[in-house]
């Protein structure tokens, strides 16, 4: 069954409050970033597409019934699932919203407020003269086109400030639009391109212009003064090329040409046209930043993205034609990082582009496959393109596309955790995990609370232990424990270490402590045998016989149990029990670490100030308040300690040479390295 007759079977065996309350569930994992959101009937029909600077909550607001539109009500009536496409920013969200929207056309979007075409700045090549205008038209052949702009006053005082920096007609003058119906009358110069019949233009030009007076934009320096004669058609079109390269943001130039006048303006005390050139630099800055919805070239790509877990992997295709992202398609893979990158995606190509048959003429992903050229000429096949296109192949590690992998990454992320939302696929893992963990270690029943145990230190120093606790296959942080370890060690002995945790851990006192929560149904040792023969040792001197101990290899993820010896329990390559006691193993790795690296780091810390005559506590405590940190006190040179006033000059030059010792102690390598 598809999973469009999947979602309708189960939208039709829902009530509208249990609907309601599983899309609110749902909504929990939506992120807080802006994106583009579509809502969706149980046959898949896109009801509705929106934007929103922070989609969880926009997307709340529907099912919550915060937003007051009349139509609401009946949309949610009709909703059953959704999506969203994480961007960066919300003009990202404006531009894909607008481009969703006419893909889908959506019923609902009809009385949308933003449902209007976008505006651009045109040129009107086709002409002898081109204007600029700002115009929200369907796009012409003649005309060059720069935009789509999301705020429509910065796209007119854009052209405002190209027109003052580069004098060009607009084709909203009146006298432009008689000087071209002259020349449509003389000539069909608007389509001339060679240098004979231009010079014939440029005198039809001249002609046409004779009996013309200058327009109010001419006298006051926007205007050229085409419609006079002042200014020939070849002129002209330089101009109208600068023009162009202003509008394609090579705007250097420009905004060097404004400072001069700028400062022409403020040397001459004219004040107020210096502000009103500033804030016109101000305005061509601020339009610079790119955006990736919209691309600034004529790209015709498929940009695929994953996000892997340990046995499941999301991946993302986003459709780019003609420039814009028009579409994407998702899909959830049952293969994570069990198998290798490329053959994961060597695998997601085959098959995607075996059923569809949009090919693009551009493929960008993260990785180039090892079989790119055979790929290429396939997909190049599968293209057929009349005019002998080829299918290119590319991994971009800088720019644009390399933006747009990362937003296809993002995207890919999203998609799976909406699935493993909507199939419960955690909790059924997890369930899973916990009885193939049962049947690999002959448990008497699903170890629902897992304890595991994790050693850090270096050279002996600093030893600390960490105690991880997992409740019913998740992280239960509040029943995490940390252990200083108290017995004298003059190197690492990770034997002794765990001995001393398994003493305090299990010992009778602690087990009856309810703040140490209930007895284990597995205890996890990170380390492998060694650290399994120590706590068996001292599970013997405590007398306890009925928790299951096992010691975790790092090698090869084995598992060493003391009731077999024909060797480890070794959980197959992909498997939920590995995913499980490998997240446990990491997450006792990293909290031993961080105490590890807490405790060294204050300890070093006291040890070094600890060596310098006459700095006791309070002068410690105001040193550090000032400095805020070790790291920028061991920077500092002996002036800056004396100019913070807090210690004596005499301590100040004995605490300098300490921090120095200690510095070349450093550099020479004396810190060593952690053993966990």
């Amino acid at each position: 069954m598809s999973e469009r007759s999947e979602a309708s079977a189960r939208a039709s065996q829902e009530t509208q409050e249990q609907k309601l309350a599983r899309i609110k569930r749902e909504l929990n994992d939506v992120p807080t970033l802006p994106g583009v959101y579509l809502w969706k009937a149980a046959d898949g029909e896109v009801l509705y597409v929106g934007k929103a600077k922070q989609l969880r909550a926009r997307m709340r607001q529907y099912v919550n019934f915060q937003d007051d539109r009349a139509k609401i009500p009946l949309l949610v009536e009709r909703i059953s699932s959704f999506e969203y496409i994480v961007v960066a920013n919300e003009h990202e969200s404006l531009v894909l919203e607008k481009n969703l929207i006419n893909q889908h056309a959506p019923f609902y979007n009809a009385d949308f407020k933003d449902d209007k075409s976008y505006p651009f700045i045109a040129l009107t090549k086709g002409d002898v003269f081109p204007a600029i205008k700002y115009t929200r038209e369907k796009h012409r052949s003649d005309t060059r086109y720069f935009g789509p702009y999301t705020d429509s006053r910065a796209a007119r005082r854009l052209i405002d400030i190209a027109r003052r920096v580069v004098p060009l007609c607009s084709a909203s003058c009146a006298e432009w639009r008689a000087l071209k119906r002259r020349l449509e009358k003389v000539t069909d110069a608007s389509r001339e391109t060679d240098e004979a019949r231009v010079d014939r233009v440029c005198q039809a030009a001249l002609d046409a212009s004779d009996e013309m007076r200058p327009c109010f934009d001419a006298h006051v320096g926007l205007g050229p003064g085409a419609c006079c004669g002042w200014i020939d058609p070849k002129t002209y079109h330089e101009n109208v090329r600068a023009i162009e390269r202003f509008l394609s943001g090579q705007r250097s130039e420009f905004i060097e040409q404004l400072r001069d006048e700028m400062a022409h303006a403020a040397a001459e005390l004219d004040f107020e046209r210096a502000a009103r050139t500033k804030e016109r630099i101000e305005i061509i800055e601020s339009l610079t930043d790119k955006q990736h919805a919209v691309s600034t070239h004529d790209l015709n790509a498929d940009i695929v993205g994953f996000f892997r877990e340990e046995t499941v992997a999301g991946a993302q295709v986003l459709i780019v034609r003609e420039g814009r992202i028009i579409n994407s398609n998702e899909f959830v893979l049952n293969r994570g990082r069990d198998v290798p990158d490329l053959d994961l995606q060597h695998n997601f190509l085959l098959r995607y582009y075996d059923t569809t048959a949009s090919i693009p003429h551009d493929l960008i992903v993260r990785e180039m496959p090892e079989d790119a050229s055979a790929m290429e000429a396939w997909l190049t096949d599968k293209l057929a393109s009349a005019h002998g296109a080829k299918v290119r192949i590319s991994s971009p590690q800088r720019g644009e596309k390399l933006a747009l992998i990362e937003m296809a990454e993002l995207n890919a992320k999203h998609a799976l955790q909406r699935y493993k939302v909507r199939t419960n696929y955690d909790d059924k893992r997890i369930n899973t995990a916990l009885l193939q963990l049962e049947s690999a270690l002959a448990l008497e029943a699903p170890p629902m609370r897992i304890e595991c145990f994790d050693i850090s230190t270096i050279h002996g120093s600093y030893t600390v232990a960490s105690m991880v606790v997992f409740t019913g296959g998740k992280p239960d942080k509040n029943q995490y424990r940390r252990f200083k370890i108290k017995t004298p060690l003059d190197e690492a002995n990770d034997f002794l270490s765990m001995q001393e945790v398994m003493s305090r851990r299990y010992a009778p006192e602690r087990m009856a402590d309810e703040r140490f929560g209930s007895k284990p149904d597995l205890v996890i040792l990170d380390g492998g045998k060694p650290q399994l023969t120590a706590a068996l040792a001292m599970f013997d001197e405590l007398g306890i016989d009925d928790i299951p101990l096992v010691g975790l290899a790092k090698r090869d993820e084995e598992l060493f149990v003391p009731w077999q010896e024909s060797g480890p329990v070794v959980l197959p390559s992909g498997s939920a029990s590995l995913y499980l006691v490998k997240q446990v193993r990491d997450e006792a790795h990293r909290f031993a670490i961080t105490f590890h690296r807490e405790l060294r780091g204050k300890g070093m810390t006291a040890s070094v100030l600890d060596e310098v005559a006459g700095l006791g506590p309070v002068r410690k405590k105001a040193l550090m308040k000032h400095f805020r940190s070790f790291r920028n006190l061991r920077a500092a040179t002996l002036e800056q300690i004396k100019d913070a006033h807090v210690i004596p000059d005499e301590v100040a030059e004995e605490l300098h040479l300490v921090l120095a010792q200690y510095n070349d102690r450093q550099n020479i390598g004396e810190e060593g390295s952690e053993d966990d």
